[in-house]
């Protein structure tokens, strides 16, 4: 199985992939040609959301040279048919969003026996990419949740990856949560023990079952402090 973890991989403005870092080109070197692409939700309740969002993808791709035989969307509205839209598709897009939403509904449908000793090639998109790991870490998000008891940081992911992405770092280290740093004063103190890999928009993780390789800046979180990853 091939990947690519992004924290965004899309240039909104000009309707494209972002190129950076070899982006397109790596990913032209392994998305087949005319290929069967699946765009897996993030809420499978958010049917507005999720069409906008996969009609933009699937456009960003179109306007970089991909061209797809066939584009699908799973969410709530054709979970009955999950095991044949997912073993027919070639390459699956996971999109961005709410971590644990996105991982409830990953258990939901299965997909990690679904992509068990598959050959597809999976492209995940910020909360996608996250989930993506064998132990993902859901950096708290939304109002509350840091100050939350019953809020599960650490959840169980697709096991495509050893890695824990925190995507968008240039765009959020210097955010407040509850009240708090998020980074300094949340992230920090759950990296203890642990190492997560924070990316800047148009940085990516590109894998397969025997390598895996950082393309643009990136930086280590471990034992409460960070440092930029050599590349």
């Amino acid at each position: 199985m091939k990947y690519f973890l992004t924290s965004n991989p899309l240039l909104v403005i000009e309707k494209k992939l972002n190129p950076n870092n070899k982006f397109i080109e790596n990913l032209s070197e392994n998305i087949p040609t005319l290929a069967k692409v699946l765009f897996v939700c993030s809420d499978p309740y958010s049917y507005e959301l999720t069409d906008k969002f996969s009609e933009e993808m699937r456009i960003c791709f179109l306007n970089s040279g991909f061209n797809f035989s066939e584009y699908k969307v799973l969410d709530n509205r054709n979970i009955q048919e999950k095991h044949n839209i997912i073993s027919e598709a070639d390459v699956l897009i996971l999109a961005g969003g709410h971590v644990p939403t996105q991982n409830q509904f990953f258990h939901e449908i299965d997909l990690k026996s679904e992509l068990k000793n598959s050959d597809k090639v999976i492209i995940g998109f910020s909360a996608g990419s996250m989930n993506c790991a064998e132990e993902v870490y859901a950096q708290p998000d939304l109002e509350g949740e840091s100050i939350s008891a019953s809020y599960k940081r650490f959840l169980e992911g697709l096991g495509i990856t050893k890695t824990q992405i925190l995507p968008h770092y240039n765009l959020i280290k210097n955010d407040f949560l509850d009240g708090k740093k998020l980074f300094e004063e949340i992230t920090y103190s759950d990296s203890f023990g642990k190492e997560f890999i924070a990316l800047n928009d148009g940085s990516y993780i590109y894998g397969d079952d025997k390598h895996e390789k950082i393309y643009g800046e990136a930086y280590l979180i471990s034992d409460g402090r960070i440092r930029a990853i050599d590349l």
